[in-house]
C-alpha cells in the first residue's frame, strides 16, 4: 500500500485499543508506510487529551492534512455528485491515491465515494 489513511472511525478505535487498527499501525510503521488522516476527522474525535492518551500517542506518529480552499471545493463537487452530504467522508477520500488504504467505520460511503472520486483505495473497516 502507498499510504494508510485512518478516518474518524479508525481514530476512535485507537483509543479504544482495537487490536486489528493497531496491527495495521505497527505493519505500517515496520513497512515505513506513511500513515495520514485529516484535520478534519480529528475534530470529530478530540476531545480530551489527558483522557485520549492512546490517540495522542499515535497522532504524533501520523501526518494530519489541512482542508485547504481548493481541497474544500473539491469535496464540494465530489458529494454533490454522489448525493452524499458528510464531509469529512469526502476529506478522507480527497487525501486518497490509487493504492491507499482507508480504516474507516464508514466502508459503504467511503467505497461509494472513492469509485466517484475515480480513485482505486482498498477500504478497510473496523
Amino acid at each position: 500500500m502507498a499510504a494508510l489513511i485512518l478516518d474518524s472511525g479508525a481514530l476512535i478505535a485507537i483509543e479504544r485499543g482495537n487490536r486489528r487498527v493497531g496491527a495495521l499501525l505497527e505493519r505500517a510503521a515496520r513497512e515505513r508506510v506513511e500513515v495520514w488522516t485529516c484535520a478534519t476527522c480529528v475534530a470529530q474525535v478530540w476531545r480530551d487529551p489527558a483522557r485520549q492518551a492512546r490517540l495522542t500517542r499515535a497522532l504524533a506518529g501520523v501526518v494530519e492534512h489541512s482542508l485547504d480552499p481548493s481541497r474544500a471545493r473539491r469535496i464540494g463537487r465530489l458529494l454533490a455528485g454522489t448525493g452524499t452530504s458528510d464531509v469529512v467522508d469526502g476529506a478522507v477520500v480527497s487525501l486518497g491515491r490509487d493504492g491507499d488504504a482507508v480504516v474507516t467505520s464508514d466502508a459503504v460511503d467511503l467505497r461509494r465515494l472513492g469509485a466517484s472520486a475515480g480513485v482505486e483505495i482498498r477500504v478497510l473497516a473496523v
